[in-house]
């Protein structure tokens, strides 16, 4: 065999779905259908819907209730192809460990690669909305406000983000403490960020007026789909519930219900506050908005109350997608480490509570540094189109395990197959091509470093590799 078949079979080596999911995983299952819907849920309500729908308005007008309708059905596709896979492969990987069974190592390198893309760049995201909120809140409370210089990316005309950097260490703080303690922290604040959602939607609508939304599409069909683009960085995290795989009690069963039952209430929840955020606030008015929601309450109610009540909340729910979303990042490094494509200690586990300690460390510092540094909008972008690539793949896993493993037990099948993936997948790379030319230079410089670090590095390491070779 020559030297470039010999590396073609290494980078199409699939691993067994009976490795993937590890029976004797060192992770404890602790969670139940409850706790991972509240992973999902918390890993997706925060920043896209109290600080991306001001920077999506603009772009699509009234039209923004359609765009939200369009990222959702985006979502749902691939959503349905998750249910599947992760109730077929209850691995913690996601779908890193998805492709690895299917479309081989290269492809669940890149696919891995994406997903630390969008887990990481987006807690950065996410802690820099939050930092947001908490200066809209000082300034509602006392009429201060957290200078600029330690408030904004050195982009956005500051010098460090501190508040985006506090965030992150809290939740890193938190995920130490262990998975059952982290998921209870999440459940809590959950239902206070849906309550807040629920009130700013009861209070925004009776200012409703339906002369709001004529024309429904001032800036065209095409304002619609950049809209959905950027709001798609909204629904990414209803995935985060397949991280979770090797510390569920019953995956078969709990993650694909977890998957769709939170993707169906965010959905809900982002139509109705879109609804009742433009039926108050003419469309034009949302432009240079960071607290857009706040600042409806603010124009329509003449009162403080409602927008701080409203500001509390959003840092309560910006909370809590920073520490899921970062729970899932640690729990897909832990396995590629695992499957030795990324150093070993990532799946190093802490003997005391269980959970990878240097890496929930390594990951939290990287991304604090991270949202100290980079504005939101250029994070929020990034994030989406490496999500978009990785839903992809998950749609193309589905219809290929239909074909290789037919006879494998279920727990969940999408339907219409092959017809419902292939739409997920078309739907994800129309999304993408909505997507700005930055933001393309930015991911495909992303996988340029990735193919370095796999064929300077883990192409030799894999554990596949290593075992071949003994």
């Amino acid at each position: 065999m020559s030297n470039g078949q010999r590396i073609g079979a290494r980078v199409l080596r699939r691993k067994p779905i009976d490795q993937l999911t590890h029976p004797g995983s060192e992770l404890k299952r602790t969670m139940g259908v409850g706790h991972l819907t509240m992973i999902s849920i918390g890993a997706t309500l925060g920043t896209g819907i109290f600080v991306v729908l001001g920077e999506a308005v603009p772009l699509a007008g009234p039209a923004i209730v359609l765009s939200f309708v369009l990222a959702g059905i985006t979502a749902l596709f691939s959503a349905l192809s998750y249910a599947e896979l992760a109730g077929l492969i209850p691995a913690s990987g996601s779908s890193y460990s998805y492709t690895y069974a299917t479309l081989g190592e290269l492809v669940a390198w890149v696919c891995g690669w994406c997903l630390v893309l969008e887990y990481g760049v987006s807690v950065a995201a996410v802690a820099v909305g939050w930092g947001q909120y908490v200066n809209e809140l000082l300034h509602l409370v006392t009429g201060l406000r957290i200078p600029d210089a330690l408030s904004q990316a050195p982009g956005a005309g500051g010098i460090v983000n501190v508040p985006a950097v506090l965030v992150v260490v809290i939740s890193m703080l938190v995920l130490l403490g262990g998975a059952k303690g982290s998921a209870r922290t999440n459940t809590v604040l959950v239902w206070v960020k849906v309550g807040a959602l629920l009130m700013f939607c009861a209070v925004a609508f009776t200012a409703f007026k339906a002369g709001n939304f004529a024309p429904l599409f001032p800036l065209g069909l095409a304002g619609m789909s950049a809209g959905a683009a950027t709001l798609f960085f909204s629904y990414i995290g209803f995935d985060a519930a397949s991280t979770a795989g090797e510390e569920a009690r019953n995956p078969q069963r709990d993650l694909p219900r977890a998957i769709i039952i939170s993707l169906v209430v965010v959905t809900a929840l982002y139509c109705a506050v879109a609804l009742a955020a433009v039926g108050a606030m003419p469309w034009q008015t949302f432009e240079g908005t960071e607290a857009a929601l706040a600042r409806v309450l603010t124009d329509n109610t003449g009162s403080t109350i409602w927008p701080i009540l409203l500001s509390i909340g959003a840092v309560v729910a910006i909370t809590s997608v920073v520490l899921t979303v970062l729970y899932g990042q640690t729990r897909i490094l832990y396995s590629m480490s695992r499957d030795g494509l990324v150093p070993s200690i990532f799946s190093k586990l802490s003997p005391r509570t269980g959970v990878p300690f240097a890496n929930t460390v390594i990951v939290g510092l990287f991304i604090a540094v991270l949202a100290a540094l980079v504005p939101l909008g250029s994070l929020a972008d990034a994030t989406s189109i490496g999500t978009l690539f990785a839903f992809g793949l998950v749609n193309v896993a589905v219809i290929i395990l239909r074909r290789t493993e037919p006879d494998r037990e279920r727990s969940f099948r999408v339907p219409f197959s092959p017809v419902t993936p292939l739409l997920g997948l078309a739907f994800c790379v129309y999304m993408m091509f909505s997507l700005g030319l930055d933001t393309w230079i930015a991911f495909l410089a992303w996988m340029v470093l990735g193919f370095a670090i796999y064929f300077g590095y883990s192409v030799r390491k894999a554990r596949l590799e290593v075992q071949a070779r003994d």
